[in-house]
């Protein structure tokens, strides 16, 4: 630090955007590689991502249509085992049927599937990349209903953030990050640690002496080195680690995981042809406590405790070609996962469950252009060890101007999760039973869209039809007042239908949003899909003057069901938020964040007893973003 000799200015807040960004045809699939796709990929910039208020990456991206998470909940109080993410309402459980890398690298958790929110700093990511169906073949096992991709902001030469938010539930949550950039050399660390008191989950009418608020405490961080050997060459060395504490809601229930990877990023350009190969290594430690709950609440016993430790070691490798007519993207990946499921009984012993995971799976996937037409083909021979699947795609698009039309078709699968074969659970007084005897999820889908890009405008308009065989839920053996018990079962089939559509508009200092997806998703039988609301949508205004922003925004859902006998409703609801961000000095900026303004009481599930969302949330504190001068 005695080389530090002074402070060099930030740059001034940004100025509203004269144009709209273009429509994206092409999805990151690693820092240095994209594949082009017929679908409309959206891009949530690092200004939209400040300008939703959740404390968590989840919180933020709820304003896309078809982003759903398990029962509605916030990772803020939610298991994370509950956080599993869905697209276009293909049916949300803790295991994801969407695939989410950060920086290229997988970020399911490989026992189970579900993602840990708490990872990711949204201050530090740069943007996220949304695409919707598994319109290209690139994508493995999770990519049923689409993939996310998140990006940290690249290195800036001697950079540095600080940052301090406080509100209410007790919320304190503390920021930090550094990075440098040199002529061959770049490196980058952020680290964020929360702690809330949380919220009760259970309404005021039902509650007891047992109940208590459910909250978290995380330490999150993540260290990044690159060494730039070349123009053409580079590769990149991360570390990322979690440890997190969680209260669940009742005074004897309570989780904690602790949880880290490392990852190796090879990348090189060979003419206008790139190599790029990639591996990496996950552990994680997850332990819980589940009890029962008397009918009035006033008391509670613990049944079982639990330790899932899980590890998982993968690796890819892709050779991509671009030509002036046509692009070509080749490669193979592989993952294995071991996991066990250790639970000691209360009282009558101890129970284990586990086993390995390998698969294996080679992909390519190509788009020709003829004139204002591009055609698109691919496909992916995946190995579960037991089955073998060939998931073929293919689709066009066709632009004139300012308009483009696009249509797709392909096939996706989705295998089950060691958590889904042999990880008994408990919230509340739902029992959920494993199946070692579960066969993979496989779908069929095909969709047809249009999009209309101008300088101030956007419009995408899609319809969409995706059937799924052997999809895995939760079954229903047994449900009275005070228990419910199921089983994670392969129902025979499900078909989804729907229309989705965005929209967006910039007028002088304002910028409008809208979006709204229409999923009718039903069991062969009739049922609808649990967790899927039929309608959902989000509305949001920002106003950027000078130095100051300020946006407020709405986002609805219609009435969903939370088994798959449409038993028990989850009625419709609608919550109103804000965020106002100011710059006070070149490096100095404060912020106001409100969730739920009205304080609306909304229902999320029931285990019986009926639990519900979070409250009026609000955060307010500063953040410094300048460069050190050497």
């Amino acid at each position: 630090m005695a080389l530090i000799t002074g402070l060099v200015p930030a740059q001034p807040a940004p100025q509203p955007p004269d144009k709209i960004e273009p429509l994206k045809s092409s999805i990151t699939v690693t820092e240095s590689v994209t594949t082009e796709t017929p679908a409309a990929v959206t891009v949530f910039t690092t200004k939209q991502i400040e300008e939703n208020p959740g404390v968590n990456i989840d919180d933020r991206l709820r304003t896309l249509p078809g982003f759903s998470l398990f029962r509605r909940s916030s990772s803020v109080a939610a298991n994370p085992t509950t956080q599993g993410i869905s697209l276009r309402g293909l049916g949300s459980s803790g295991a994801s049927r969407t695939l989410v890398l950060w920086d290229g690298i997988p970020a399911n958790d490989p026992f189970g599937g579900w993602v840990y929110w708490t990872r990711f700093a949204p201050e530090s990511l740069d943007r996220a990349e949304i695409s919707r169906g598994a319109s290209t073949s690139v994508f493995g096992d999770r990519a049923l209903s689409g993939a996310i991709s998140l990006f940290t902001k690249p290195a800036e030469r001697w950079k540095l953030l600080g940052s301090y938010e406080g509100g209410n539930k007790h919320t304190h949550q503390l920021s930090t990050g550094f990075s440098h950039l040199m002529q061959q050399w770049a490196f980058s660390t952020n680290a964020r640690a929360l702690t809330t008191d949380g919220y009760y989950i259970v309404p005021q009418y039902k509650r007891g002496t047992a109940d208590t608020p459910a909250g978290v405490r995380f330490v999150a961080m993540d260290t990044r080195a690159d060494w730039l050997q070349s123009d053409k060459s580079r590769l990149f060395l991360k570390f990322d680690m979690l440890a997190e504490q969680r209260a669940n809601g009742t005074a004897l229930v309570s989780n904690s995981t602790g949880a880290g990877e490392i990852a190796a990023h090879y990348h090189r350009e060979i003419g206008s042809d790139s190599l790029t190969i990639l591996a990496y290594h996950q552990r994680a430690q997850y332990h819980a406590s589940f009890s029962t709950v008397a009918a009035n609440r006033n008391s509670e016993r613990i049944t079982s405790w639990q330790r899932v430790p899980a590890e998982a070691t993968g690796g890819a490798a892709m050779y991509g070609v671009t030509r002036t007519q046509w692009n070509a993207l080749i490669g193979g990946d592989f993952q294995r996962v071991e996991g066990q499921s250790k639970d000691i009984l209360v009282p009558t012993g101890d129970r284990i469950g586990g086993g390995v995971q390998f698969q294996r799976g080679g992909f390519a996937q190509t788009d020709f252009k003829a004139g204002s037409l591009r055609l698109f083909g691919g496909t992916r021979v995946h190995s579960t060890g037991i089955n073998t699947f060939l998931n073929p795609s293919g689709g066009l698009t066709y632009g004139k101007k300012n308009w483009r039309a696009r249509g797709s078709v392909y096939k996706s699968f989705r295998a089950p999760t060691l958590n889904e074969l042999y990880r008994e659970f408990r919230a509340g007084n739902t029992t959920t039973l494993p199946n070692a005897l579960l066969k993979p999820e496989s779908a069929f889908g095909a969709e047809l869209g249009a999009d209309y890009s101008g300088e101030l405008g956007l419009l995408s308009v899609t319809a969409f039809r995706t059937e799924i065989k052997q999809i895995i839920t939760n079954v229903t053996l047994l449900t009275s007042p005070t228990l419910i018990q199921r089983q994670r079962q392969n129902a025979a089939s499900a078909l989804n239908r729907g229309i989705e559509a965005t929209w967006s508009y910039n007028f002088k200092e304002l910028r409008s949003e809208a979006s709204y997806l229409y999923a009718d998703g039903r069991f062969a039988n009739g049922f609808r899909l649990p967790q899927v609301p039929k309608s959902q949508g989000s509305a949001t205004l920002t106003w950027t003057h000078k130095r100051g922003m300020l946006s407020a925004g709405l986002r609805s859902f219609a009435l969903q069901f939370e088994d798959e006998i449409n038993l028990y409703r989850l009625p419709g609801y609608a919550t109103i938020h804000t965020t106002a961000r100011y710059q006070l000095t070149s490096s100095v900026s404060a912020m106001l964040a409100i969730e739920n303004i009205l304080d609306r009481q909304y229902v999320v599930g029931f285990n019986p007893t009926p639990l519900i969302g979070a409250p009026l949330l609000w955060r307010g504190g500063l953040r410094w973003d300048g460069k050190l001068k050497k």
